[in-house]
């Protein structure tokens, strides 16, 4: 029996408010021994600086601890952030506390996905440290001043990254000297699995990854999860600086990650701007000039040459298949090379795509079942020189309606020659030119890009040959 006003929670709700209830108790008793476990930490810390009075930085030790606290005074956190070293000298004189928590948020809580139909009120806090705050922002002076008087470089509150961690990401090169230094740790790792090393992503992190370099920091270590090296890290981000230098400390060029990606792969395989492109063709350049394979397979058995493809990066299609790269080789939905660019050529206009396919074609693609040719035309008709590259391999094309038909009038209008010179082969033999050109690329076989530049002809005929491109079909 029901009492009034009353209604039933089905066993999925009660679960979910057993939860929040678990989760705001947990939270109130992670609030109240914040400051024991900070100040067990603080200890071992400044034992350990004691121990080692030279990498405390500050010249002096302390044979007493001083709690950490958690600090909300606005006058501290804005001269913090803004780098005011004048008032941070006020705040901090010799002797006083410089190991203390930032809370951000305050405990502010927020609703979190937490399953299907499943949402909780869950705190989300912001810590942070004046370490953190100056390291991140580049205030070198100001953190100096920390360090000096005797800051923890490695407190990394709610268990993420420590200052160190902070200023590589920031790209602050000044602050990382100063932190390692001081006995920052060049390998600690931080809550999400990474070490400095990881968080070089950006060019300008290049002087930060350099100091941690000189500083020990483990050239081959590898992220919990991803089990990434700093050299995938910097092959994935498009770091050709980077990267050589990871190299020449004696990164392990083919290691592979928990996804069986090699460093070559991360590179082929990241999604890549059209503007990027080159950063990342100067990556592969330089890992396979270090040796790295370029028929590793990843978790999929893809190549890096079916990533490249994927991206439609054409200078490394380029020099994947002049290092040897397998043409044919299917991956486990079995795709080849072609089938990958095909795929995305009407929404990478900007890389050209069209280069690609000619590559592949030039280098001995097995080609497209003519009678998927249509489906082909359909996915890919916002790319013409796609399409001319394709045709422009077979001695005959059977154009039907279904060809007409797979392209939309807006494609036809913008495109209007080029489809109108396809269109009119509909019950018309290809022109003797280009059959001529397709009996000697068939005798050649897979050798088209190597033997045509070497044969006595005008360049424009060599170009006919290699497919170039025209606008239109005969």
């Amino acid at each position: 029996m029901l009492r009034h006003g009353s209604f039933v929670f089905s066993a999925t709700a009660l679960r979910s408010m057993q939860h929040d209830e678990d989760l705001l108790e947990r939270h109130n008793h992670q609030r109240r021994l914040a400051s024991r476990r900070l100040t067990a930490s603080y200890m071992l810390k400044k034992e350990a600086r004691s121990m080692h009075p030279q990498a405390s930085g500050s010249g002096t030790t302390s044979t007493s601890a001083v709690p950490t606290a958690v600090c909300q005074d606005m006058v501290v956190q804005n001269a913090l952030y803004t780098g005011d070293l004048e008032k941070l000298g006020e705040l901090f004189p010799k002797g006083s506390r410089v190991n203390f928590i930032v809370d951000l948020r305050e405990g502010d809580m927020r609703w979190v996905a937490r399953g299907e139909g499943l949402w909780s009120l869950t705190y989300e806090q912001e810590l942070t440290t004046p370490l953190h705050i100056t390291a991140g922002r580049g205030f070198a002076d100001c953190l100096r001043l920390l360090l000096q008087r005797g800051a923890d470089v490695e407190l990394a509150p709610g268990g993420g990254g420590t200052a160190l961690h902070e200023a590589c990401e920031s790209c602050q090169p000044e602050c990382v000297k100063l932190l390692l230094s001081h006995g920052a740790d060049a390998n600690a790792v931080s809550e999400d699995g990474l070490m400095p090393l990881h968080v070089c992503t950006l060019r300008e992190s290049f002087e930060c990854a350099r100091q941690l370099l000189q500083y020990g920091a483990a050239i081959n270590g590898r992220s919990v999860d991803e089990q990434d090296t700093p050299l995938h890290v910097a092959a994935r981000s498009g770091l050709p600086e980077h990267t050589d230098l990871y190299l020449r400390y004696g990164a392990a060029v083919d290691r592979p990650n928990a996804e069986e990606l090699t460093a070559l792969g991360a590179a082929c395989g990241h999604p890549q701007e059209a503007h990027r492109l080159r950063f990342y063709h100067q990556v592969c350049r330089t890992l396979l000039a270090a040796g790295a394979d370029p028929g590793a397979l990843d978790r999929d058995k893809q190549t890096p040459l079916h990533m490249a493809c994927k991206n439609a990066n054409a200078d490394a299609v380029d020099l994947l298949l002049a290092h040897g790269a397998a043409v044919n080789d299917m991956d486990y939905s079995a795709e080849a090379p072609l089938h990958k660019i095909l795929k995305v050529a009407c929404y990478k206009l900007a890389h050209e795509p069209e280069r690609v396919v000619r590559s592949l074609l030039n280098h001995g693609s097995t080609r497209v079942w003519p009678g998927a040719l249509p489906l082909v035309l359909k996915h890919c008709c916002g790319s013409p020189r796609t399409i001319e590259v394709l045709l422009n391999s077979y001695h005959r094309l059977k154009v039907t309606d279904a060809w007409v038909e797979a392209v939309p009038p807006e494609v036809f209008k913008e495109h209007q020659d080029f489809y109108e010179s396809l269109f009119s082969l509909a019950g018309t033999p290809r022109s003797l030119q280009h059959l001529t050109r397709c009996s000697l690329r068939g005798i050649l076989e897979g050798r088209v890009h190597t033997v045509v530049p070497k044969l006595p002809l005008p360049t424009a005929v060599q170009n006919y040959l290699l497919l170039q491109f025209r606008g239109y079909v005969h």
